[in-house]
């Protein structure tokens, strides 16, 4: 340690004293830069591309933007200032590391020919014309023996703003193929990717764009992933209520409570962390409680409990008898089912409660989306409690009540599946599938003598039997040939007209509707082999390496299918189920 201490005090006396070196003998020249813009005319409130290519002379090198010696300049890529104008983001290349006579350690440099990347944001505010823009890099030269002193070099380009009627073109394509700068999503025109959802929050007041969420709440019932919300809904009802029109109201309440409880609790954790909106399903102990809550409720159905409050409470809530308790907490749990992928209306409302940053505006607009999502479930409850008042309801409703059991158990399953080995996971559903209705078909008793409910039950369990034997068949169904995501798969374009880029989760119910319905249409096969194709798993969100992928590009939630261009610029971003005709239309469109 005393050695290192006083080879560092060295080096830092060596460092100053060569500024007589650096005013009477520095060599010229020693580093040159050539600025490039990505295109011929920018628009305002867009971003553009910049690379800068630097040539250090021979013999000499720069320290890196990361110099492992504090006593080190870094070297920096600099904007003069100027209004409008700004670096957003700077991509600087992997340094090399060599070991030099004056310092102990390796140190982190560049040298020889390479380029730096960066994008520039330019505000709304910048009127049409040409600027003139001056770009400095701060760097530190050294050769073996010594270092000079820190300097700069500049560079300028001129820029034109242009009208948006006016068409932009890509240029110097050659030289941006050399960088990588697919980091951040980025776009010509600022239109392009403004999210109306934000768009249109921003722009209302309070009261109606409280309106505007509930409204997309009550559309949000359209997306798959609620549809299996609706038998689980009704068996639960039909099965616990008593047709009494006061008491499903009750408990119909108490269900859109426990959904807006849940998404409350979403909308302030988005609001201070801006997290990914699904993430709950990303945890395996959060998985694991869902499951057995679907595996309790599920035994209710087989009639081995009711759900019940304590006494006291019940006298004091005026006889309110057993559901209730059962019902809010269906709600709760039904929430998380949905919350994962319902499209992307919930994953713009997601990223203006981030920008936010207000806990309390991000409670008040996840409550009232919760409310607009449990609207039609309130009718339904009611609905559905009212098929007791059928004829004979005590004979055959405990035979209803078994089959929606089962299907609280296969939930139960579903969402277990992400933890199970991939080698067996495609296999539990089918054969329990099988199990249930060979169980419900052989087995169960109930309503035997009721002629219309049997033949139903016996339908009933051979369509299911068929379907769960279907599901084991392999299959030789085509599908585009995805490879797993790498950021080496993205070095070079060659060939190829850009990226396609599928964010998924096991877990998520588009993500497999796509896979069934868009991603093997023969056509989108055929299409997509202009194409790089990978495939990213969002399934375990706290490994490193996906968080580092969903904030490297800013993926809000699953699906979301990024498509790029020859020179790695995001070109379309498709959240939600597309159908394989439309996804066809966004490839073709890509240059």
């Amino acid at each position: 340690m005393k050695r290192r201490s006083l080879l560092k005090i060295a080096s830092i006396i060596l460092f100053y004293s060569i500024s007589a070196y650096s005013q009477f003998g520095q060599p010229t020249e020693i580093v040159k830069i050539k600025s490039f813009s990505s295109f011929d005319k920018v628009y305002t409130g867009s971003e553009f591309k910049l690379a800068v290519k630097i040539n250090v002379q021979d013999t000499w090198h720069i320290n890196s933007n990361k110099p492992k010696e504090d006593f080190l300049v870094p070297t920096e890529l600099i904007l003069s200032e100027i209004n409008g104008f700004s670096i957003v983001n700077t991509v600087y290349p992997e340094a090399k590391e060599y070991k030099f006579s004056f310092s102990e350690t390796p140190l982190a440099v560049w040298e020889g020919e390479f380029f730096i990347g960066a994008f520039v944001k330019v505000t709304d505010k910048v009127q049409p014309g040409k600027y003139r823009l001056v770009f400095n890099l701060d760097y530190q030269a050294c050769n073996n023996q010594s270092c000079l002193a820190p300097t700069s070099v500049s560079d300028t380009i001129e820029i034109e703003i242009a009208d948006k009627s006016v068409p932009v073109n890509q240029i110097n394509q050659e030289i941006f193929e050399k960088i990588n700068l697919t980091e951040t999503p980025q776009a010509v025109s600022s239109d392009e990717n403004d999210d109306p959802i934000s768009s249109t929050l921003e722009k209302s007041g309070l009261l109606v764009g409280l309106l505007f969420v509930f409204l997309g709440g009550l559309a949000l019932n359209l997306t798959p992933c609620v549809y299996p919300l609706i038998p689980i809904t009704i068996g639960y009802f039909g099965g616990q209520s008593e047709g009494r029109t006061s008491r499903l109201t009750l408990m119909g309440l108490l269900f859109m409570l426990g959904m807006a409880v849940t998404y409350s609790v979403v909308g302030v954790v988005t609001s201070l962390t801006g997290a990914v909106f699904g993430a709950l399903l990303q945890n395996p102990i959060v998985i694991l409680i869902i499951a057995a809550i679907f595996v309790v409720l599920s035994l209710s159905m087989f009639g081995v409990y009711e759900f019940k409050l304590p006494d006291s409470w019940v006298a004091k809530a005026g006889g309110a008898k057993s559901g209730y308790y059962g019902a809010f907490f269906m709600g709760l749990t039904m929430g998380i089912v949905a919350a994962p992928c319902i499209g992307p209306f919930v994953l713009g409302l997601v990223t203006y409660v981030a920008a936010k940053g207000d806990p309390l505006f991000g409670f008040l607009m996840f409550f009232v989306l919760a409310l607009g999502l449990g609207l039609p479930y309130l009718f339904l409850a009611i609905f559905s409690g009212k098929i007791k008042n059928l004829p004979r309801a005590g004979l055959w409703m405990d035979a209803v009540k078994h089959i929606f059991g089962f299907i609280l158990l296969a939930m139960a399953l579903y969402f277990l599946l992400p933890l199970l080995p991939k080698e067996i996971s495609g296999y539990v559903l089918p054969v329990f599938g099988i199990i249930a209705a060979l169980y419900i078909l052989l087995f169960d008793k109930a309503a035997k003598g009721v002629k219309g409910f049997t033949i139903f039950k016996v339908v009933f369990s051979l369509i299911v039997i068929a379907i769960s034997v279907w599901s084991l068949i392999p299959s030789d169904k085509q599908s585009i040939d995805w490879q797993p995501y790498s950021d080496s798969a993205l070095v070079s374009f060659e060939g190829k007209k850009g990226a396609i880029i599928d964010f998924y989760a096991d877990w998520c119910i588009p993500c497999k509707e796509l896979d069934a319905l868009t991603f093997s249409d023969p056509k989108v096969i055929d299409e997509s082999k202009n194409f790089i194709t990978l495939k990213a798993d969002m399934t375990k969100s706290l490994a490193p390496e996906v968080s580092a992928l969903r904030e490297k590009y800013k993926i809000v939630g699953v699906p979301t299918v990024l498509i790029l261009n020859s020179t790695g610029e995001e070109a379309k971003r498709i959240t939600g189920f597309v159908n394989a005709e439309e996804f066809l239309k966004l490839m073709q469109s890509v240059q």
